[in-house]
């Protein structure tokens, strides 16, 4: 009996010094200390581009901003018209096409959407929908899609050549509205599922640790509920990374499906007062990019902030990133956007904010001839400068 209790003993022992290894090597973020600010110039982390949309053609006019890349295309959704534009990564028009209707083959809105470049297909989601509908870049109707309940406000990825990544917000959505929420069925008890891209057949559910606290807050009259939108899914090498920030961990799912954490906030949640929530991360070239919110004062919304941490010295330190072509500009990588592309990230810099630039010699390189190419054209589209990690 003595043998059999030392043996459970050590085994125990084992577990709880192998969980506290794997979390000693885990990267991390401790919220309450003051971490030194750091000028990284882009050029130094990234390979940079400037790109400009030209739309000098009425039908590719556009009210919005970039919604997806892939290797040979970028994609805008006109906000105002709900079309979808293709760009080539050049800026140059490719196609277009707008389904907006009420027939079978049509949508009520794109809200957002992602592109399976090798398979040529458009899924566009329509907000507060129950199904995706499927096109191809010149418009064509190819199938529809549907969802096993209405999806409020998710985010989605492409996983692999089968299936789509839901993170499904229902539950959360209906308990910060509360008495206020429409009547919607929920049929699944999962945040996190994986459905066919050929008919949204749930193949696969996955689980990830959460905490029934409220990350909501309200304005000064109590009379509006709301909650930063924090990132649940983002692309990654060999997978993607999955996250409850009501969890305080970050998790990698791989391609072959194993979840593993892979970084953390501390202290948790549950013994901070008042909270800081960190949003998802990004992973891209030699660094994690990473933002946590504050909640500090009452009846505002927390104000992010930015750091990112050196994978291979595991320095952490506040944001502060430099565009060389253009004095005085500061950057912010903001982990919880532009889920398209790996290693991939961009900004968007305001025409008039560059035009006042340059009249103040405050541009240089490409950047400043990109510019002075626009000048004469009355209404110029904003740049975007796009940086690929290395």
């Amino acid at each position: 009996m003595r043998k059999v209790f030392y043996l459970v003993l050590s085994l125990v022992i084992a577990s709880c010094t192998s969980n506290k290894e794997l979390q000693e090597k885990l990267a991390f973020i401790d919220v309450t200390k003051e971490y030194p600010e750091k000028k990284i110039e882009l050029t130094d982390i990234a390979d940079v581009s400037y790109l400009y949309l030209n739309s000098k053609n009425d039908d590719y006019l556009y009210k919005g901003s970039i919604d997806y890349v892939t290797e040979n295309n970028i994609i805008v959704i006109d906000r105002s018209q709900n079309s979808v534009l293709f760009f080539s990564k050049e800026g140059n028009p490719k196609s277009h096409f707008n389904r907006r209707g009420q027939g079978s083959e049509e949508y009520r809105d794109a809200y957002s959407l992602m592109y399976d470049e090798a398979n040529d297909e458009v899924f566009v989601s329509p907000d507060f929908s129950d199904h995706i509908m499927v096109y191809s870049s010149l418009g064509e109707f190819k199938r529809k899609i549907n969802l096993p309940q209405t999806n409020v406000n998710g985010q989605m990825a492409l996983f692999d050549d089968v299936s789509i990544l839901v993170y499904d917000n229902t539950k959360l959505w209906k308990s910060i509205i509360q008495s206020n929420a429409p009547d919607i069925v929920q049929t699944i008890d999962s945040a996190f599922f994986l459905i066919s891209k050929l008919d949204g057949t749930v193949l696969d559910y996955i689980s990830l640790p959460n905490k029934n606290i409220d990350l909501s807050y309200t304005d000064l009259n109590s009379v509006f509920t709301s909650q930063v939108s924090y990132g649940r899914v983002r692309k990654s090498g060999d997978g993607l990374l999955l996250y409850n920030p009501e969890s305080d961990t970050v998790f990698h799912y791989s391609k072959e499906k194993h979840l593993t954490p892979y970084m953390y906030k501390k202290p948790i949640l549950s013994s901070q007062t008042p909270m800081t929530v960190m949003d998802i991360c990004m992973d891209a070239g030699k660094y994690q990019f990473m933002a946590v919110y504050p909640y500090r004062e009452t009846g505002k919304s927390p104000t992010p902030k930015y750091y990112m941490r050196n994978k291979a010295t595991g320095e952490l330190f506040r944001q502060k990133i430099t565009l060389s072509d253009f004095k005085g500009k500061e950057l912010y990588i903001n982990p919880r956007l532009l889920n398209y592309y790996e290693h991939a990230y961009h900004f968007e810099l305001d025409f008039a904010e560059l035009e006042e630039a340059y009249y103040k010699n405050k541009l240089s390189g490409k950047l400043k001839e990109l510019v002075a190419s626009l000048l004469e054209d009355e209404e110029s589209n904003n740049v975007f400068v796009f940086a690929d990690f290395y």
